[in-house]
């Protein structure tokens, strides 16, 4: 890898490794949803999970499509699943003793 993919690797994660971005994106995880119903999921302010989706939305981390009066999210591509299974599994797997 350059430097510019591992910059780029790193930026990736940092989106990942906020909290609150992660609930977003877990809760994301099941089925599209609107701002209202990610709130009420997630516990947290309308505002709070609007700016938090728009990182994630430039990040390519979500995508979004209007229905009406409203704007439902979901997970960009199957790949952001994929990461967050695979660190799960990552994280659960065996003991780690020496």
């Amino acid at each position: 890898m350059n430097n510019s993919e591992i910059y780029s690797l790193s930026e990736f994660y940092k989106i990942l490794s906020d909290p609150t971005r992660l609930k977003i994106i877990l809760t994301l995880l099941e089925k599209e949803k609107c701002v209202q119903e990610i709130s009420k999921v997630t516990e947290m302010s309308q505002t709070a999970i609007s700016y938090q989706l728009r990182i994630l939305r430039v990040s390519r981390v979500v995508k979004f499509k209007r229905k009406g009066q409203f704007t439902y999210y979901s997970l960009d591509d199957e790949h952001v699943s994929q990461i967050l299974t695979l660190t799960k599994e990552h994280l659960t797997h065996g003991d780690h003793d020496e």
